[in-house]
């Protein structure tokens, strides 16, 4: 045992004291342990891509910049047509034609100023349950107390005469209402008009050097187009978020009576609603009204009401203090696509599954189970597409409305009247 501790002492001695001679040896010599270079190449010929210089370099405009192919790729001789790139020799940045910034600050900047928060507040009176030791001393009359009820919500200036668009839910049974710009002004605003039929209601404040939101044209809008989000969501006012427009004309959502509203998967939380839905340009295009509830496990759905819209609910209440619309009493319901080509109707038609009493289409003899194929010599695309078009009729107008029943055509002149407000 003792001789072969000897030896492994001895082993280990001679390894250690080998690795410090090398370690010697390259200090005083580092070119023995050096890869050869390879051999220059020939005058006038191109070094492979391993061999040039690493270090990235900007795509020049005039220049060529060949991008070597691996198999199955296509070369490309610099970057496509129309497409920028920005110098950034690391990290280059591709700017495709239709855009027309690096960043959306300016269309935020434009745009976010105009954006304000809504608080509202409001006094509730409910009841007190008698405490179990009073009852016990013959105490049983009913309390009540008042308890303040407060939430918020955001809003959009559309006018130097102080006049605020915003939701009809977030100002619905208020006090009072108060407005902070970002400009950390604040003032008690008035409720100019409501119409719940849209969920839009429109408030005033008297205030000086006020901005003024830019409108845009919601009816220019594409699917893929990237709009911005300004609100104040959770009492942090003047955020922003981003995302694109999802759809377009979405109705019967059970959120309000008319519906052409635009999805967005920007965020929409709740204290957005009411603000403003802008593209890049910094221009509305529509109020923030909803999100699909996140507890149905969904993110990313969000709605507004188109500009368009809001444009005419806006002149209406500036004008009236009410918006008026046209009506003729009916209840209209869609028949799928493929029972309508199963049946030999057309694509769109509705069916009116009931008719209000002594209202206009009534007394022109139209009935329940017609099925509506035009109204006013447009094609009808869905319920709500009708609903939409008689809405914006002038009570008044006569228009006509075709249909079948039974099979057979037929025609109906309604005269349209104004729409009932306790509908």
């Amino acid at each position: 045992m003792l001789r072969t501790g000897r030896v492994l002492t001895f082993i280990a001695a001679s390894v250690i004291s080998g690795l410090a001679l090398a370690f010697l040896i390259v200090a005083w010599r580092p070119q023995l342990v050096s890869v050869p270079a390879s051999a220059p190449a020939p005058a006038g010929a191109s070094l492979p891509d391993a061999d040039r210089d690493a270090t990235p370099r900007p795509y020049q405009p005039d220049g060529p910049a060949t991008v070597a192919s691996a198999p199955g790729v296509v070369a490309v001789n610099g970057p496509p047509p129309g497409v920028t790139v920005a110098p950034d020799a690391e990290h280059p940045a591709i700017l495709y034609p239709g855009h027309d910034a690096w960043s959306y600050a300016d269309a935020v900047q434009r745009a976010g100023p105009a954006v304000v928060n809504i608080y509202t507040s409001r006094t509730v009176t409910e009841r007190v349950q008698p405490s179990g030791l009073g009852a016990f001393f013959g105490d049983t009359a009913p309390r009540l107390r008042n308890r303040t009820e407060r939430s918020l919500g955001s809003g959009v200036i559309v006018d130097t005469e102080g006049h605020i668009a915003t939701n009809d839910h977030v100002i619905e049974n208020a006090d009072q209402v108060r407005v902070q710009l970002a400009d950390r002004r604040v003032a008690v605003a008035q409720v100019v008009g409501r119409d719940p039929d849209s969920d839009l209601a429109l408030l005033k404040i008297d205030l000086n050097h006020l901005p003024v939101m830019p409108f845009g044209h919601s009816d220019q809008l594409q699917v893929g187009d990237v709009v911005l989000a300004i609100g104040n969501p959770l009492g942090l006012s003047q955020t922003v978020t981003h995302g694109i427009v999802s759809a377009t004309g979405r109705g019967q959502l059970g959120l309000a009576t008319f519906e052409n509203f635009i999805q967005t998967d920007a965020a929409i939380n709740p204290g957005n609603s009411g603000g403003a839905l802008i593209n890049t340009r910094g221009e509305l295009v529509g109020i923030n009204t909803a999100i699909v509830a996140k507890t149905l496990g969904v993110e990313g759905i969000g709605f507004a009401i188109p500009v368009n819209m809001v444009r005419g609910v806006i002149h209406d209440l500036i004008a009236k203090g009410k918006v008026v619309r046209g009506w003729i009493g009916i209840v209209p319901e869609d028949i799928p696509d493929d029972q309508a080509t199963q049946h030999g109707l057309p694509r769109g038609c509705v069916l009116l599954v009931d008719l209000y009493e002594k209202s206009p289409a009534l007394e022109a003899g139209l009935q329940p189970g017609d099925v509506i194929t035009a109204f006013d010599g447009a094609s009808v695309k869905n319920s709500q597409d009708i609903l939409a078009h008689i809405a914006s009729t002038r009570p008044g107008a006569t228009v006509k409305v075709t249909g079948l029943r039974n099979r057979a055509a037929f025609q109906a002149n309604v005269i349209v009247r104004q729409r009932p407000r306790d509908l």
